[in-house]
């Protein structure tokens, strides 16, 4: 009988084990990290592209004062050719001054586009208010827009947004706790205890007992030489230790917009029996015991025999070999056509009735 496969679900799998990755892949050094940098300017020179509002002409007359010309309160200014923008960076940890950043500028008015226009000199400020860099310069917009007199219109990627390499010069450095201190802390970018005690293994194994404490699931603490060129040979060795990240708790993602299902590894289903509409879902386990022969030296094993029916209302059924995980189970259900609503539906029953063991997240 010809059946027709519809992919009703996109089934990915954990792989089965953790590959040993450097420290400096798994955890970052405590204190070293970038910095939000942002600023209020001006954007000058647009072919007509600009906007007319009231915060438009207040900036503008305000720089205008701080250059000495002083306009009429009643005095509203032309400002067609210019837009106030918000422009913003990251600062990466130990850069110094004079050193430059890459700067992105967005519009926050009525601007049509910001394609030909100078970013007057702006100053951009950290949370605590101060001005860690100064930007200027021309921008590079790679979208663009046209309008036809007939009211039509072209618009291609954003036309508001811009980029200035270099556009930033750093006036200031951020403190980092990094040459200060006995110790060093290692934070996991994935919090897990049996990672953390991994990690502080490897590098007691290579430097001592004792040189690396865990403190809690996220962080582990290094003693650490004060001197600082040592130190930085110091963490230079450390973060090339190859540490294996333990394996993840048992997790099924699943993506409700686009039908992604990911299953762990360590995801496990007990028997269970699930109707959904004109679909049915069997799952059934059975206990073997293997004996060995006499005088063979081997051991008694308990086995699992685990079967899985999976049946519509046209009597099409499939049977699945002893082992069932929940990988088959979405397989089989892919193979009947149901929508990825019906497998979402299937899991979450599983879940509530204790049948599916691993926690089900829904994004």
């Amino acid at each position: 009988m010809k059946m027709k496969m519809i992919l009703a679900v996109a089934l990915v799998l954990f792989s089965a084990g953790s590959a040993a990755q450097r420290i400096k892949d798994i955890a970052n050094v405590q204190g070293v990290r970038s910095n939000q940098l942002i600023g209020y300017g001006l954007v000058v020179g647009l072919p007509g592209t600009g906007e007319k509002t009231r915060y438009t002409e207040q900036t503008f007359k305000t720089m205008l004062k701080n250059f000495g010309i002083n306009l009429p309160d009643n005095f509203r200014p032309k400002v067609k050719n210019v837009a106030v923008v918000a422009v913003h960076t990251d600062m990466p940890a130990f850069i110094k001054p004079g050193q430059t950043l890459d700067v992105t500028v967005s519009s926050l008015g009525e601007a049509k586009s910001l394609r030909g226009g100078t970013l007057l000199q702006t100053f951009l400020k950290g949370v605590d208010g101060n001005v860690y860099a100064i930007a200027q310069g021309s921008m590079v917009v790679s979208g663009f827009s046209a309008e036809g007199l007939d009211g039509s219109k072209v618009i291609q990627n954003t036309p508001t947004v811009g980029r200035i390499p270099n556009g930033a010069i750093v006036e200031r450095t951020v403190a980092t706790p990094f040459s200060t201190g006995d110790h060093l802390t290692f934070n996991l970018r994935r919090a897990d205890f049996s990672t953390a005690k991994r990690l502080a293994d490897a590098i007691n194994e290579l430097l001592g007992p004792g040189m690396a404490r865990p403190l809690d699931a996220a962080s582990v603490q290094v003693s650490a030489p004060r001197d600082v060129s040592q130190r930085v040979s110091f963490l230079a060795t450390l973060e090339n230790i190859e540490v294996e990240p333990a394996s993840e708790s048992a997790k099924v993602i699943v993506n409700s917009r686009t039908g992604t299902i990911v299953v762990g590894k360590d995801v496990r289903l007990l028997p269970a029996a699930v109707t959904h509409g004109g679909l049915t879902v069997t799952i059934a386990e059975a206990t073997q015991v293997s004996q060995p022969n006499p005088f063979a030296g081997g051991n008694t094993v308990v086995t699992s025999d685990s079967t899985l029916d999976v049946s519509e209302e046209d009597n099409r059924m499939f049977l699945f070999n002893p082992g069932t995980t929940l990988d088959e189970l979405v397989r089989a259900v892919n193979l009947v056509g149901a929508a990825p609503s019906d497998v979402l539906a299937i899991l979450e029953a599983l879940k509530v009735a204790g049948a599916l063991h691993g926690e089900l997240i829904i994004i």
